[in-house]
């Protein structure tokens, strides 16, 4: 059973990026710069910005924080958007979720510019993504696929069982395995029979957002397991949604909690940056051009 090591997918990941960030500034000088907004004192959200913003100070990109109490009302979040949007010296905007209670993420989310939509979740983005013209990909997914990519699995002709419906994981994600010519099924909390299909998978994607729910008597033998999920238990351990000593004794490879997906969606928020960057800054690549996952020729059929 192989271990799929996501901090080592990553670290390749972020040494392009730096690359590509030390070239930008040698030949525009221009750093690219990523807005980070956070609302509220939610502990893990305030982890996940400050393993975003030590990824960036890594490459070479610039982050700037705008930090506000759990109280901040929807015009002050609107407006900051707002003010960065029109700030040609940001790129990137991360707006950190979820948001307090009062605030609407549909409508925070949808007023960044999406030129500047680092997490890839516009409305805009969104529909490039299933029109099979991708721009700005949602990073986790994105991680995902870069996982796969790395590890050599094949997803042509793969079955491959999505566990999750989310904006920001499961939707996209199907629909990058889809443009790869895997047979997509997509299932969520309350699909009948979810055993059953996940049996089917050679390709199991879990990101149902409760420890454990994936067992290994759920699994295919020899199958492929990116467990997206990450829990703390009472105990303080971090567990993803499938149960990893089940799990690994019928897969063919797995991705840890931690160490998995976590370090590549972090990676993919960085290359995102710097596309943004580049856009803003040179002609727009050519599509199905490096940073594009979707290749001319692999978009439909």
């Amino acid at each position: 059973m192989q271990i799929l090591d996501g901090k080592a997918v990553a670290a390749k990941v972020l040494a392009g990026v730096k690359a590509g960030v030390a070239d930008l500034v040698g030949r525009t000088g221009v750093t690219p710069t990523l807005a980070v907004i956070l609302v509220g004192d939610f502990a893990p959200s305030k982890i996940y910005v400050r393993n975003k913003k030590k990824a960036a100070a890594e490459v070479g990109i610039a982050s700037r924080d705008f930090l506000y109490p759990e109280g901040c009302s929807r015009e002050t979040l609107l407006e900051t958007i707002a003010a960065i949007n029109r700030d040609p010296a940001v790129h990137g905007i991360l707006l950190q979720l979820p948001l307090p209670a009062g605030l609407d993420e549909d409508e925070a989310v949808t007023a960044i510019a999406p030129e500047k939509d680092a997490d890839g979740l516009h409305p805009m983005n969104l529909g490039r993504l299933l029109a099979g013209a991708p721009v700005m990909v949602p990073g986790t997914p994105a991680g995902c696929l870069e996982i796969l990519d790395h590890y050599g699995v094949e997803l042509k002709g793969a079955e491959a069982v999505v566990v999750g419906r989310s904006r920001l994981v499961g939707k996209p994600l199907a629909q990058l395995l889809l443009a790869r010519h895997a047979t997509v099924t997509m299932c969520h909390t309350r699909t009948r029979d979810l055993a059953a299909h996940c049996r089917r998978a050679d390709v199991l994607c879990v990101a149902a957002g409760r420890a454990g729910v994936i067992t290994g008597d759920m699994i295919k033998e020899g199958a492929v397991i990116i467990d997206i999920g990450i829990n703390r238990l009472d105990s303080g351990t971090l567990v993803g949604d499938v149960d990893f000593a089940s799990a690994s004794q019928k897969a063919r490879a797995i991705t840890p909690v931690p160490g998995g997906v976590g370090p590549t969606t972090v990676a993919m928020l960085m290359r995102n940056t710097l596309l943004a960057a580049q856009r803003q800054t040179t002609p727009p690549l050519p599509a199905g051009g490096p940073e594009n996952p979707l290749p001319p020729g692999e978009r439909a059929g």
